[in-house]
Formats: structure tokens, C-alpha cells, sequence
């Protein structure tokens, strides 16, 4: 009989969409970079804990809020020195949250984690992502 091996949580990446006021400013940037079925973002210095990162997510922050994420495909050293972070080309709506901006990235655990919009047993997920966004704020949903 296997031994059981209890599952390792999700370690997820936070991260300010720099310039981009609206979720559909962050997807045209992330298109643009599409290479098949990713994309990427380059980052001065690779997470220490990046082995860990892959299948987590990258939540990204417009206007204070956590409102999108992206899977985290793996990790490349870049000619410069940098890192490539390697992500999947699906853009995720999620429940907002509030969130302070902060430079580089954080890192940010499952339980921690908003959930998707998609599938929400209170309905919040048929409101525009920007109004969920302000009742989320408000502690109304």
C-alpha cells in the first residue's frame, strides 16, 4: 500500500499591472507577448521559492484590487540576468479584492487565494467585474 502523501498547497505570486487602469488594458499588454499557448512578464530577480510557484497563480492589481490571475507555467533566466516568468494565456476573473500595490511581487497562499467569478453560489459572479469590485470593498459580497 502507497504511503499517503498529504497535498502541498498552492504558492501564488501577487503582482501591480503597472499602467494598466482596467482589466482589458492588462490583456492587450499579456496578448501581445502571446507565444502559443503563453506568455510571459520578465522580472528583475527569480523568486527564491519558485519550484514551489509552478501551478500557482500570478494575481494580478489594478486600482488596489486583485482582480485576474494567470497560471504560472515555470521560470527563465533571461540574457540580462533577469527572470521570465512563463504564463498561461488565460486571463481569470476572480472576486475582487482589496489588495495595497506594492513593488516587484509578494507571494500569496491558497488560503489567502480569492476564489474564480466563475461558478459563484451568491451570484456575485454576473455583476461587472467593477462593481463586485466596490461591494467586495465595502464587505457587501
Amino acid at each position: 500500500m502507497a504511503p499517503h502523501i498529504a497535498a502541498v498547497p498552492a504558492l501564488h505570486l501577487t503582482k501591480v499591472a503597472v499602467g494598466c487602469s482596467e482589466l482589458s488594458l492588462l490583456e492587450a499588454r499579456l496578448s501581445g507577448r502571446a507565444e502559443g499557448s503563453e506568455t510571459h512578464i520578465v522580472t528583475r530577480y527569480r523568486p527564491t521559492r519558485h519550484a514551489e510557484l509552478i501551478g500557482g497563480s500570478l494575481y494580478w492589481i489594478i486600482k488596489h484590487h486583485l482582480v485576474a490571475r494567470q497560471t504560472i507555467l515555470g521560470f527563465a533566466e533571461e540574457e540580462n540576468g533577469h527572470c521570465r516568468i512563463r504564463l498561461g494565456t488565460d486571463l481569470v476573473a476572480i472576486r475582487h479584492r482589496p489588495k495595497r500595490a506594492h513593488q516587484g511581487w509578494r507571494y500569496l497562499v491558497e488560503s489567502d487565494a480569492p476564489t474564480d467569478l466563475a461558478g459563484g453560489e451568491d451570484g456575485s459572479d454576473a455583476l461587472p467585474p467593477e462593481l463586485a469590485g466596490r461591494l467586495a470593498t465595502l464587505g457587501l459580497i
